[in-house]
């Protein structure tokens, strides 16, 4: 038996690798399980997504590698919708790099700029990728809090308080995964500033931008910021193409370059009819997000009165692909979602899988049809 890296060591399989397996050995057995712990859209891309990929699969010579920094009218597409609806100016010579899933730019940004015993803060609670792969390259995770009675913010003074001088990375998500919670202006200024002053590389994880969300925000908007900020963006939420693995990164023309080492030997380039697909995408007009959020916003009414049925509060302002619902103190969130799960054959996510933060707390997914939800509710409503 050969043993494994010393760096896996701290790296445990993904929840929901290990919960997903579960999940479909329960439907093997018989078990009618719904699945409302995934953030996977369930919807389709647009029309013109597809008719763009299949207007190109049949085309010569297409089929062989592909730029590492994409081809320049994706560059270019990803320039005019950023203008469009940020009101950010990039270069697409040197200021994007297209990614296939922003997830990939988590590694990369990492490998970039990480060397082992650096440190990285890691928003409490968040998305565990940030926490696995510093653990894979040997760094070191710093967790800082985000807690309900300060609207799931940083508290940059506290944080001040202590030793950065080895922190390297700063992961920042917002609309945060798995609150919902919104940035705003105010806060990106706050934490340029911070990042300024302690020199650490802030990272903007931005997938969930148009979701719930009618005032998208990029933390490249702010000035100053392309000096010491990275933003990723994804497809997989905004144009339902998680399967697509579509994503991109855009900072500073020396910041991409660096990541751009990593990329360069990690792949051979995005299939050009993928990449035609994103194009199409993202030049869709606004009626696609209207349309999007308007089916969204009547599942979220259902999910609602699931988290109510189960005697949850929850912030009907908060944006992104969930509902974020706080239990009653006497509950515990690991028992409540084994409960359902085994019981009640649903699977939803329990808080703490995304920091110890979440204590208390469960997420709801918006990614099933009405019905779906409906019968959730008919099956938790009986349980009362």
């Amino acid at each position: 038996m050969i043993s494994k890296a010393n760096r896996l060591q701290e790296v445990q399989e993904y929840y929901f690798s290990i919960k997903l397996r579960e999940v479909r050995q329960l439907k093997a057995e018989g078990k009618p399980i719904i699945n409302i712990g995934i953030g996977s859209p369930d919807l389709d891309p647009p029309i013109s997504v597809s008719r763009a990929m299949v207007a190109t699969i049949e085309q010569n010579h297409i089929h062989g590698y592909q730029s590492y920094q994409g081809l320049p009218e994706f560059r270019d597409a990803i320039t005019n919708f950023y203008l469009r609806h940020f009101e950010v100016g990039l270069n697409p010579e040197n200021e994007i790099l297209p990614l296939m899933g922003s997830k990939e730019g988590i590694m990369h940004i990492s490998m970039a700029f990480l060397n082992v015993g650096d440190e990285v803060l890691i928003t409490n609670p968040g998305y565990p990728t940030y926490t696995s792969v510093t653990n894979l390259l040997e760094a070191t995770p710093v967790y800082y809090d985000l807690c309900e009675d300060k609207d799931w913010f940083p508290d940059l003074d506290y944080l001040s308080k202590f030793d950065l001088s080895k922190v390297k990375i700063m992961w920042i998500n917002y609309p945060h995964m798995p609150t919902g919670k919104n940035g705003t202006k105010e806060l990106f200024k706050d934490l340029i500033a911070f990042a300024k002053k302690h020199e650490i590389l802030l990272v903007n994880d931005n997938p969930y931008s148009f979701i719930l969300n009618d005032n998208p925000l990029s933390i490249l908007s702010i000035e100053g910021a392309k000096e010491v900020a990275l933003e990723l963006n994804s497809l997989s939420k905004t144009f339902n193409m998680a399967g697509w693995r579509v994503g991109m990164l855009l900072g500073s023309s020396e910041h991409i370059k660096t990541v751009l080492q990593v990329k360069s030997n990690m792949d051979s380039g995005m299939f050009y009819g993928i990449q035609q697909g994103a194009i199409a995408a993202l030049q869709t007009d606004d009626s696609w997000f209207k349309n999007l959020n308007d089916t969204y916003k009547k599942r979220r009414n259902i999910a609602w009165q699931i988290a109510e049925t189960l005697n949850c509060t929850f912030d009907k302002e908060a944006s992104g692909l969930f509902v974020w619902a706080k239990l009653p103190s006497d509950k515990n969130a690991e028992q409540v979602a084994e409960d359902l799960l085994y019981k009640h054959d649903i699977f939803l996510a329990p808080g703490t899988i995304f920091g110890s933060n979440g204590k208390g707390y469960i997420r709801i997914s918006l990614c099933v049809t009405e019905e779906v939800l409906q019968e959730v509710l008919l099956r938790i409503s009986k349980l009362n």
